[in-house]
């Protein structure tokens, strides 16, 4: 059951970040061309989608086995979903321009949450193992 919930979660998550990520957006502040606030929330956006779907990985599973391997799928489909979505914006949309800046800031956020996920591990699996 939990791990429905982080399915139908992390499948609304994506489709919000694919929408939000090819509309147009009016706001922009940014100094020569770099908008550091936009990367923040870039790396946010891409930690919190990465969160969500190991979520739905560690419940879904019984066993602690694949943890590390689900960990690392999770971060590699992240890091292409968010090359696809830059892709896009520059073949599908006028308005928007693909950024290598935006896909740093993407991996960054993936990369802080397989960070996030290799150290708190142990307490993980204690948790895991009282809920099952």
């Amino acid at each position: 059951m939990v791990a429905k919930i982080f399915f139908i979660a992390a499948l609304l998550y994506t489709s919000a970040i694919t929408y939000f990520s090819l509309i147009v957006m009016d706001f922009k502040v940014s100094v020569a061309g770099f908008d550091p606030t936009d990367k923040m929330l870039h790396a946010g956006a891409y930690l919190f989608l990465a969160f969500l779907w190991k979520l739905f990985f560690l419940f879904k599973n019984s066993d602690f086995k694949r943890y590390t391997s689900n960990l690392w799928w999770v971060a590699l489909a992240c890091f292409i979903f968010g090359m696809l979505i830059e892709v896009l914006q520059g073949t599908l949309t006028s308005y928007r321009t693909p950024d290598w800046w935006d896909v740093l800031a993407n991996s960054t956020g993936v990369l802080l949450a397989v960070f996030f996920f290799m150290v708190m591990a142990p307490t993980i699996k204690k948790l895991k193992h009282k809920v099952a």
